[in-house]
């Protein structure tokens, strides 16, 4: 079988993401909630904008000590975005490319052609399958040599990962 991104794709309807129009206080509020250490941002089009940390919020704050609560209500998510990071893939990306770019981020936000958000992959769902077609390799092997009855074969067996 061959695996496209489609293969491995949280769809939109199962992520959480936020506006970017969202007022900076809302935001942390929903963004505390979710217990995620980071999100995708679009914005009311569906567009993906970029990802918002925790540590972005912390680091508006520190960054900006004089800042008061007023201004802080009427900050907008969006102008926490920090260009560059976590950035999309299109929905044809190669699998390569993919693995590559989920070692470097937690998820990888996924666009279609007109940069419309549908969704994410996570790197957990990457390693997962790849755990799994490794397990299955090893019990593919596994199951050949108990139908040749081989046992002096078994010796030679050595699975990296073992699932349970």
């Amino acid at each position: 079988m061959e695996e496209n991104i489609f293969f491995f794709l949280k769809n939109k309807k199962n992520t959480h993401y936020l506006y970017d129009n969202l007022s900076f206080p809302e935001a942390l509020r929903i963004f505390r909630e979710s217990g995620f250490t980071a999100t995708p941002v679009i914005d009311y089009q569906g567009h993906y904008l970029g990802s918002v940390t925790e540590g972005d919020f912390l680091y508006y704050i520190a960054d900006h000590p004089d800042t008061t609560r007023e201004e802080i209500s009427d900050l907008e998510l969006g102008s926490l975005i920090r260009d560059g990071f976590m950035p999309a893939v299109s929905f044809n990306v190669s699998m390569s490319e993919l693995f590559n770019r989920s070692l470097e981020q937690n998820y990888v936000p996924v666009v279609d052609d007109r940069n419309i958000f549908i969704g994410i992959v996570t790197r957990k769902t990457i390693i997962s399958y790849l755990m799994t077609k490794n397990h299955d390799h090893s019990f593919s092997q596994y199951e050949k040599m108990v139908q040749n009855k081989d046992n002096s074969a078994s010796k030679d067996l050595h699975p990296i990962f073992t699932l349970r």
